[in-house]
């Protein structure tokens, strides 16, 4: 259990540093150059690149971003920051950071940034670019199943649904100014408006309870919040 709880709790320092960075450097930092500089601190994809018009991020049914035959980023498991880690090094890129659950594996994957009309989706989905980064990740398929895992920890599970890794905060453009959910639609829920990201982690230690039978879980909340700018 507690080497379970090392590993995530590491995992989310580095999820919640890189979302920190997100959007860094804005454009007015570094000239013209794509790829210096950070088009949005999100990334988003449909059909190629980046369109003119962001995903829209929203409940079922409310968004483009999720939709029923398409899982986009930025999304209940799924996100890509766009941003340059590594600013002191004059030679170095923005890049896309992505991290996506796949089964119970939380993967990460680095890309550089590419100019034009490249699809962060692609580049980050790309052969060898995502890889394990916390193992038994279970917000989505507790094994054996949710009930189990409900009846272990119903404060976990309300209502037996799966736990989002990622839920959003958005910049409200309407009077007065705020701070609030990135619920869709409307034209404030977008990847380009995101704040603050929520973080929730559910692990399960590999064993479960030798007394009882039933899964061991950890759950971790954290939260990064973007201190950029987004344009």
């Amino acid at each position: 259990m507690l080497t379970s709880f090392q590993e995530a709790r590491l995992g989310l320092d580095q999820m919640v540093r890189d979302i920190n960075d997100a959007g860094f450097p804005p454009p007015a930092f570094a000239g013209t150059d794509l790829t210096k500089f950070a088009i949005t601190p999100f990334g988003w994809s449909i059909g190629s690149g980046y369109s003119s018009t962001p995903c829209q991020i929203g409940t079922a049914g409310g968004g483009t971003c999720t939709t029923a035959s398409v899982t986009n980023s930025p999304g209940d498991f799924d996100i890509i920051v766009e941003t340059n880690p590594n600013i002191q090094d004059p030679a170095s890129k923005v890049q896309w950071i992505r991290y996506q659950l796949v089964g119970t594996t939380l993967m990460r994957g680095v890309a550089d940034k590419s100019g034009g009309g490249t699809d962060p989706d692609a580049v980050t989905t790309a052969a060898g670019v995502l890889v394990p980064f916390v193992q038994n990740v279970v917000n989505n398929a507790c094994p054996p199943q949710i009930p189990n895992c409900q009846t272990a920890y119903p404060g976990i599970f309300p209502g037996g649904a799966p736990v989002p890794i990622f839920s959003y905060a958005c910049d409200n453009s309407s009077p007065p100014p705020a701070t609030v959910p990135c619920l869709g639609p409307g034209a404030d829920n977008s990847p380009t408006n995101i704040r603050d990201v929520m973080i929730t982690l559910v692990v399960a230690a590999p064993l479960a309870d030798a007394a009882t039978g039933m899964p061991r879980l950890v759950q971790l909340n954290g939260r990064g919040r973007r201190i950029n700018p987004n344009q």
